[in-house]
């Protein structure tokens, strides 16, 4: 599983422990936002809810793990766009609920409020639970059928209410893209390997003019 982590300025600070954490989890992590003492380009969550959608749809990132201050502002910020299933998750418990209820692809997490001593604990606990068992399986067991019913009915939901990905980068404020693509390890992403060739020629053409 690819995993993408993308902090924004508020939470720069709480990159390393993230990273950290997930280093004990079978995944595969692409370090996406900004980094502990950067000031070089400030991304707000504006920016990285766009990164997350922009990650999710290219198939560059199986998942991604964002956040800010309170976990608010990043979860409604990627919950615009569409085929982001992003929880707000504060504790281990969310974590692995989240993933067996609601088998989704994106995480908010509180970096600032609440992230006191043993925070960097916290993340660890979260993420071994997020990542220990398939995502999907349904809780309770005997509501399998359901809960996978519900969460195809609210994919073709997304798609049904959002416009494809390509439009809405081509409608985008041009310079939420060009800040965030300042963002060298973004940028290196999005034209990197990914699944859906054909957005990332549309989009590698837009960014070039």
């Amino acid at each position: 599983m690819k995993v993408a982590v993308i902090n924004e300025v508020s939470a720069r600070d709480k990159n390393p422990y993230i990273i950290e954490a997930l280093k004990k989890q079978p995944v595969e992590v692409l370090n996406a936002g900004m980094k502990a003492g950067e000031f070089e380009t400030e991304l707000t969550y504006i920016h990285t809810g766009f990164m997350a959608a922009a990650l999710l749809n290219l198939g560059a990132a199986d998942m991604v793990i964002g956040g800010c201050g309170t976990g608010q502002g990043f979860l409604l910020s990627a919950m615009q766009y569409p085929g982001v299933f992003c929880g707000l998750i504060t504790e281990p418990l969310d974590a692995w609920l989240f993933g067996q209820i609601n088998g989704g692809n994106c995480i908010s997490l509180a970096l600032n409020k609440g992230f006191g001593w043993a925070g960097n604990i916290n993340l660890e606990y979260i993420f071994e639970k997020l990542f220990s068992d398939e995502f999907g399986r349904g809780y309770p067991l005997e509501r399998q059928q359901s809960q996978r019913q519900s969460r195809e009915k609210l994919r073709m939901i997304s798609q049904k209410t959002h416009k494809p990905f390509a439009d809405i980068f081509a409608e985008t404020d041009k310079d939420i893209i060009m800040q965030v693509f300042k963002h060298k390890p973004f940028a290196d992403i999005v034209s990197g390997e990914v699944e859906n060739k054909e957005l990332q020629k549309f989009i590698l053409s837009e960014i070039r003019g």
